[in-house]
């Protein structure tokens, strides 16, 4: 049985940023054989910088790359180590960030530092194409994903706690990037203390995902994390329940485990990013309730949708997981999640304002049902 995990970068961006800042700056788009060396670029660009009060032009959206890894290190990047990547069969473009987890709002958000004018062509296109978005962002905004936005309380526009001071909502704009929910500019970046260049984006289309993963886990040092985005795969994502293996699915007790550990939530409130006991996230109660039944589940939505085989709706029982994509900034983005509880109930945690409760299932933006195999979710990283 081939079992395919898309990994997502929810236990990448864990390192807390630097109490003291050293000298940092933008990155550009790279290409694999670029005319000038990556840190050359960025080390001109710093010259040329204007002041963090005065916005830079955002540049207008070049081609669109494909992000396929998403690479963390422990210390900054740096030329050999770029260009060793860059040479590795199949890259055709790199981009440096800066990348950790902060504080906004009382919320752990994982959070990139980026320059506007370059990071943009590595996101879904619809936000990639917002230059007034961009602009916001270069300007000194926070970028949060749509889930966070709507779901999590930080609505438009609104000045929320962060780091080093207030910080002004200014878009929704979910990049693409597993967990990461919050984009900043590389100037508000120094300010908040993110650490320099530990970060780099990879755009590989036309190699193997898995295989490219290894390769440039053997060139960079111990350490190193790298999770697939939009990864290429040799093989189909998903089987449909029938072609599993006998014993592929959780047994009737594991199910009846869960469901009871779910509805014994009821009434418990949302809380973006909790994971219980006492205060959940929609796919933080699946993940708690899952594991009152001994089944290691994954923690966000777009890798608990990758964690069994796809059913239509028509066919779900209970203990499957239904999903839906809500995100008009990433409309293949899996935004919510819900456990079906049956005659077509579901429990879930909805959004911040709300709590843990049944509801009927509904089919608007609806992206598909998943049977939760115990084998495939604990491969998931």
């Amino acid at each position: 049985m081939a079992l395919v995990a898309v990994l997502t970068a929810d236990v990448l961006l864990l390192v807390q940023p630097e109490a003291a800042l050293q000298a940092g700056a933008g990155s550009a788009a790279h290409r694999a054989a670029p005319k000038q060396t990556l840190l050359a670029e960025r080390q001109t660009q710093e010259r040329q910088a204007e002041p963090a009060r005065t916005a830079r032009p955002v540049a207008p959206l070049q081609k669109l790359h494909k992000p396929n890894l998403f690479v963390l290190t422990r210390k900054p990047f740096t030329e050999a180590l770029l260009r060793k990547v860059a040479k590795l069969r199949g890259v055709r473009a790199l981009e440096l960030a800066d990348a950790a987890s902060i504080t906004l709002d009382g919320k752990r958000v994982q959070t990139l530092a980026v320059d506007p004018s370059t990071f943009r062509s590595y996101t879904p296109k619809v936000t990639a194409s917002s230059d007034a978005l961009w602009q916001n962002v270069a300007a000194g905004d926070v970028a949060v994903s749509f889930v966070l936005g709507t779901d999590g309380g930080l609505s438009l526009h609104r000045q929320v706690r962060g780091p080093a001071g207030p910080l002004r909502i200014g878009a929704y704009a979910t990049t693409g990037f597993g967990a990461v929910d919050a984009v900043v500019s590389k100037d508000v970046g120094r300010v908040l203390g993110l650490p320099h260049d530990n970060a780099l984006i990879v755009s590989a289309p036309d190699a193997n995902s898995a295989t490219l993963r290894g390769r440039i886990l053997k060139v960079l040092p111990k350490g190193t994390q790298i999770a697939t985005v939009n990864p290429v795969l040799p093989q189909p994502r998903q089987q449909t329940a029938r072609n599993w293996p006998a014993g592929s699915f959780m047994t009737a007790e594991q199910i009846q485990v869960a469901l009871r550990a779910a509805a014994s939530k009821l009434g418990r409130p949302y809380v973006w990013g909790a994971e219980g006991p006492d205060t959940f996230d929609c796919s933080g109660l699946v993940q708690w309730a899952f594991a009152q039944a001994g089944v290691r589940m994954p923690r966000v939505t777009h890798q608990q949708w990758v964690t069994g085989a796809q059913v239509p709706l028509s066919q779900a029982q209970p203990g499957d997981l239904i999903f839906w994509r809500s995100d008009p900034t990433n409309p293949d983005y899996i935004s919510h999640v819900a456990i079906y509880w049956g005659n077509g109930q579901m429990i879930q945690a909805p959004r911040t304002g709300d709590v843990v409760k049944i509801s009927k299932v509904y089919t608007r933006n609806l992206a598909g049902v998943v049977r939760v195999s115990p084998i495939a979710a604990a491969q998931v990283r």
